[in-house]
């Protein structure tokens, strides 16, 4: 339809009209991908466009370098933000570590110990513009893609790293994980205040063997339990992409598991997902995956990594395996633009192309360590601890009373791998001094001093100098702090300088640090007592793991004093001479006092971090006779438990009336503590994991199956110490009213909460379910929803959860997908998994899961039940398969072979003749036949072995009983 002469007329009057009143012609760019006002995916070609096949090659390791013919300057990936911007790496100094020194919130398993993810999106907000503050200062060093934070499920409480995850459960995990990182980028649509990364994608829940290990996820494991951690901030638009972990999953290195159909279909926006550092080497190396580097590069570019954290600030080596790997036909150009468009759109939204930096461009260092941020912080520290105890009401503290502080962590802050510095500190002694009528303190360790042959072991002072066997009597500089971390592993401060105690230039001792720390954690010693009544100084640092030393741990003292290591043979036996009782000093504080303060807990450096896990959940044996003997002076004696783990402190829950626990909460610790002891601030946090009892068995670490093992509170019967969601407040609160009602798509549960105390305080209202009847195993219960509300005395408040029915769902191994059965499902609500306040029951509509039909071709992987069944990689790039060793089985429950089937087909993997026997209603139930498997070649070459069957019909269990040496990638019954 063509406009009227007068319609024409009219519109070109109105256009010459705006024109005259238009803004000035939009800026010229020298090249579009310049130009902010063109879509993302026109400047992304642009760009692309321009970069020569070598540059476009370099930027796939982790320093992308300059472009400078485009005015393209370095991009940086991977500062470690994990409660607060940590460190990076300084490409002009040798990629040594460059520590930063802001707020360090507390550690990431306190951030989810809030229970509040409106809290946890400031606590990003934070950590987003502190990371910008540090960018504008120096962006070769302070890179805006933020590797944090770690969403790997805290399933085994030993992980040495498990003050880096934040809970037991997917659910909450997602939730504060989303909260966190979407603070950290911010809220504009188009532009990142920072990158966030989850780490470590996936099954990543040891340290022992860590590369070389694989972490067996069956396939309700995977989908109900590991995928849900990371798919959920990812889905939310909250993170920018994952970092591939160091073990295999299910036999498959994770530096080559596949992304592009897993990960990258979570999110709306294009991810730009790294390798963990190291990775990509060891698939050559430690893993042996590959014979050559070319063939790794193409592995981990077609998985969907685009960026190669390995060989520090060179990167010739990663350019050269691209190149080759380009030249072999392993990878194509088109592969190579995928991966850099995935680097681009990242880059783009930081704003590095705009002409003004962007929305956050702007920002800088003033924003480090502001009022705002100490503010945020104290009160973050305040809603992270967690009350697990307080018996006739020992806590809140009364006014007036004199205060005894004592314990190795009293007046002492720690960092860790994964913190910053801290630019000033308030320990949890100058906390309560500003609070209480009058303190006295005692950090209640022992003070030594070692003497050989009528000389002491003597320190150097002012920084440091080293140790030798010198002076004949024992000042200052002859005495040592004796800090007990548990299993006999000690520190010693010198009292000359108050510094530890550490190995240096890998020879001699000096003493030097101001805290145990480093990548080798060199100030770690043993006192060994001896049948003569002497001791050896034995040096246990991480290090003497590596086999460097061999047996040459133990200190010898030359003719002339100098220190060395040497066998325990040829050791220097010293005598210990105790200068001062600690646990006397903090009984005589105790006994002067109105209230003891005991502040106990880990060294977050030696008490299991990466690289080490723990072997178990024990206090320190000194700390604990500390706390025991200081309950027996004063009765009224508090607790502060500080460390980032559960513990078994069953004894210690017998006897002492109050227990607070909190992690290493950063410079505003003290003052946190304080606003909890003193009532200013109400106890609200809860725990994340489930404490365990001394008496509670724990699987093997490396085991991942948490419903065959049945770990964590999701499927454990066992009774805890502390259940997940645990904790208590000052004031008491009631529950009334459950109801659970048809709403959209499944039901809306409400319940009304009621402050029933005087305190105004927090309640985290919590909401389980538990499905009846179902084909499989199901969680005793499962968390669906949480929120964290606050009431005044005599406040009501209702509580609506939303409870679709898709939540309910889960993964049918008989038709690989997800499913809702018809069944019956106990709803909860209570403040903790422990304390169920009101329960109802609603009945969901559902399907019902049918027999399982081996007739057709079944994936071994997706059995019902197995004893000591691995899944391993079907081939290189995709697929899962069963392996296991003699004698060990997998199950196929509920079959139905109608009038009976003859046969039975495997697809076979052998390196050796084997056999795969076939029996009807357990491992050892009536033999139905046996399959002969001949040697195929090796583990990737896939074969048919079948064999003749008798009795298999109706319905009935199906056993594939493995006589070890093979694999089994599917099962298939003939008729």
């Amino acid at each position: 339809m063509s406009l009227s002469t007068k319609a024409v007329a009219a519109v070109a009057a109105a256009a010459l009209t705006l024109g005259l009143c238009a803004a000035p012609a939009r800026a010229a760019y020298e090249h579009p991908f310049r130009d902010p006002s063109l879509p993302l995916s026109q400047r992304v070609d642009d760009l692309l466009g321009r970069l020569t096949r070598a540059e476009k090659i370099s930027w796939l390791h982790q320093y992308q370098p300059a472009v400078e013919r485009l005015g393209i300057g370095l991009f940086k990936t991977g500062t470690e933000a994990l409660h607060g911007v940590a460190w990076s790496t300084d490409i002009d100094d040798g990629g040594n570590v460059v520590t930063a020194k802001g707020t360090v919130f507390p550690q990431a398993v306190g951030l989810a110990s809030t229970w509040d993810p409106a809290l946890i999106k400031k606590v990003g907000t934070a950590v987003g513009e502190e990371a910008r503050g540090y960018h504008s200062e120096n962006p070769r060093v302070w890179g805006l893609q933020l590797w944090a934070p770690v969403v790997n499920l805290l399933r085994d409480p030993r992980w040495g790293r498990n003050e880096e995850g934040y809970s037991e459960d997917p659910l909450l995990t997602g939730a504060i994980s989303t909260a966190y990182g979407s603070g950290i980028q911010g809220d504009d649509p188009d532009h990142l205040r920072a990158a966030p990364v989850l780490k470590h994608f996936m099954a990543n829940n040891n340290e022992i063997r860590r590369d070389t290990t694989s972490s067996s996820l069956r396939p309700r494991v995977l989908n109900e339990y590991e995928i849900p951690a990371f798919r959920t901030a990812l889905e939310a638009g909250a993170a920018t992409g994952v970092m591939t972990a160091y073990n295999l999953v299910n036999g498959r290195p994770a530096t080559v598991t596949d992304l592009t159909s897993t990960v990258d279909t979570w999110s709306d926006r294009r991810l730009f997902n790294v390798s963990d550092a190291g990775g990509p080497n060891n698939l050559v190396g430690s893993q042996r995956y590959f014979a050559t580097r070319a063939e790794a590069a193409a592995a981990i570019v077609k998985a969907g990594v685009s960026s190669f954290t390995v060989d520090n600030t060179d990167g010739a080596p990663t350019a050269a395996a691209v190149g080759e790997a380009l030249a072999q036909g392993l990878l194509t150009e088109a592969d190579l633009d995928e991966a850099v468009r995935d680097i681009l759109h990242i880059r783009f939204r930081l704003g590095e192309f705009d002409p003004d930096g962007g929305p956050y461009g702007k920002i800088t260092k003033e924003v480090v360590d502001s009022p705002a941020h100490r503010a945020l912080a104290r009160r973050t520290a305040a809603e992270a601890a967690v009350l697990l105890k307080n018996s006739s009401a020992a806590l809140p503290i009364s006014p007036g009373k004199k205060v005894a502080v004592v314990g190795p962590l009293a007046d002492t802050l720690y960092t860790d791998w994964y913190s910053g510095s801290l630019p000033y500190r308030v320990t949890p002694l100058d906390g309560i001094r500003k609070r209480a009528a009058s303190t006295v303190s005692a950090e209640g360790v022992d003070r030594i001093a070692l003497k050989s042959g009528g000389r002491y072991l003597t320190a150097g002072t002012g920084a440091g100098a080293d140790l030798r066997l010198s002076s004949t009597t024992a000042g200052a500089t002859e005495q040592f702090d004796v800090f007990d971390w548990g299993q006999g592993v000690v520190t010693l401060r010198s009292v000359a300088n108050g510094r530890y105690v550490s190995r240096a230039n890998w020879s001699t001792l000096v003493n030097s640090q101001e805290q145990p720390t480093g990548w080798f954690v060199q100030e770690q010693f043993k006192l060994e007592a001896q049948a003569d009544g002497t001791t050896l100084l034995r040096y246990a640092g991480y290090e003497t793991a590596q086999d460097w030393f061999g047996p040459n741990v133990y200190v010898k003292a030359a003719a002339d004093g100098t220190l060395s290591l040497s066998v325990a043979a040829d050791a220097t036996r010293f005598e210990t001479e105790t200068v001062r009782s600690g646990v006397d000093e903090a009984v005589a504080a105790a006994k002067k006092a109105d209230v003891a303060v005991v502040v106990v807990g880990s060294m977050p450096f030696i008490n299991g971090r990466e690289d080490h896990d723990r072997t178990d959940l024990g206090l320190a044996e000194g700390q604990r006779e500390l706390v025991e003997a200081v309950h027996a002076a004063n009765p009224n004696t508090v607790v502060i438990l500080e460390n980032s783990y559960p513990t078994t402190i069953d004894a210690l829950q017998r006897k002492v009336p109050a227990i607070l626990w909190t992690t290493h909460a950063g410079a505003e610790t003290g003052h946190a503590l304080a606003d909890l002891l003193y009532g200013d601030a109400n106890p609200a946090g809860r725990l994340t994991q489930t404490w365990p009892k001394e008496s509670t068995p724990l699987p093997d670490i490396l085991d991942y199956d948490i419903i065959k093992t049945r770990a964590t509170y999701l499927y454990s019967t066992a009774d805890p110490l502390y259940a997940f969601g645990h904790g208590l407040s000052y004031t008491t609160f009631g529950y009334q009213g459950l109801k659970v009602v048809p709403r959209g798509d499944g039901h809306e549960v409400s319940v009304r909460v009621t402050n029933t105390g005087t305190r105004a305080g927090d309640e985290v209202v919590q909401l389980y379910t538990h499905q009846h009847a179902s084909r499989v195993e199901q969680p005793v219960k499962q968390l669906r929803g949480f929120q964290r509300v606050h009431l005044a005395p005599g406040q009501t408040r209702t509580v609506t959860f939303p409870l679709r029915t898709a939540d309910l769902a889960l993964w049918d191994v008989t038709r690989g997908r997800f499913a809702v059965e018809t069944s019956t499902h106990d709803v909860m609500v209570g403040s903790s998994s422990e304390r169920i306040r009101q329960r109802a029951t609603v009945r969901v509509t559902g399907e019902r899961i049918g027999a399982r039909d081996l007739t057709r071709v079944t994936r071994a992987a997706d059995f019902d039940d197995h004893s000591g069944a691995e899944l391993v990689d079907e081939t290189k790039v995709r697929g899962d398969a069963v392996a296991a060793s003699a004698g060990e089985w997998i199950s196929f429950e509920d079959v139905d072979s109608g009038s009976g089937v003859t046969g039975v087909r495997l697809g076979v993997a052998a390196t050796a003749a084997s056999s795969v026997e076939v029996r009807l209603g357990s491992p050892t139930g009536t033999l139905a036949g046996t399959v002969p498997v001949t040697a195929t070649g090796g583990v990737y070459s896939w074969a048919t072995a079948q064999a003749p069957v008798q009795g298999v019909r109706g319905r009935q269990d199906v056993y594939l009983v493995l006589k070890g040496g093979l694999r089994i990638r599917d099962v298939t019954f003939t008729r």
